[in-house]
């Protein structure tokens, strides 16, 4: 699974997309216009698909405006066609170009080389309850906003998202965290959980489950 941007202002043509990338096991995020990508966006997704001739911000131009903070594939989808139009659109940084119409079994056979080529994997992005994670900063935002949190709490958010739906003990978020022979107590998970907590409720985020008697939870496929 990996996490794909499609901006493409055709209705029809992104729920097309959507749903076949979805079956694929990728998830998916789809805008109507170039202008609406945001650096956020750029942070987490593994592959754009994007259409050239869209009203106001153009492919090209939202291509020129994203390179500078997402190194992913970017693929064009277009009904341009002349040689021109394709040297312009990877010279302004783009990976691939697809002409509509086009058959959905080789876009899906594209994103999945790209994504090779490129030795990208899902976990090293991700979304979880409106959060985004980057393990390799090893860092979480909330839209463009990153969220102040210390190396401990960091790592039980990480975890705990990472396996979303499972409830675990404080004993087993401790050593999964911290190590088993790592110095401190389980006490220790309660106190970084209230914390998390706080921080995230300031920003109308509630990821965090209490299940009474057994431990926590990140809740499962929360918008």
């Amino acid at each position: 699974m990996a996490h794909i941007l499609v901006v493409d202002d055709d209705a029809d043509l992104r729920q097309l997309l959507l749903t076949a990338l979805e079956r694929d096991g990728h998830q998916v995020t789809a805008l109507d216009r170039g202008s609406a990508v945001t650096e956020a966006h750029c942070r987490w997704a593994h592959c754009i698909l994007l259409d050239v001739m869209m009203p106001g911000e153009d492919g090209f131009a939202t291509c020129q405006r994203v390179r500078a903070l997402a190194d992913c594939p970017i693929l064009f989808l277009t009904a341009k066609t002349e040689e021109a139009d394709v040297i312009q659109g990877l010279g302004l940084g783009g990976d691939d170009y697809l002409t509509k119409p086009f058959r959905l079994g080789e876009l899906r056979a594209r994103v999945a080389a790209h994504l090779r080529r490129q030795h990208r994997t899902p976990q090293h992005r991700f979304r979880r309850g409106g959060l985004d994670f980057d393990l390799g900063e090893k860092a979480v935002y909330w839209g463009e906003q990153p969220v102040k949190l210390t190396r401990g709490e960091y790592a039980i958010c990480e975890y705990l998202a990472l396996h979303s739906g499972q409830t675990f003990s404080k004993e087993q978020i401790y050593e999964a965290v911290f190590g088993f022979d790592a110095p401190g107590d389980q006490a220790a998970v309660t106190e970084h959980i209230k914390n998390i907590r706080a921080k995230l409720r300031a920003l109308d985020c509630h990821p965090i489950d209490t299940v009474w008697g057994v431990g926590y939870r990140w809740k499962r496929d929360l918008p």
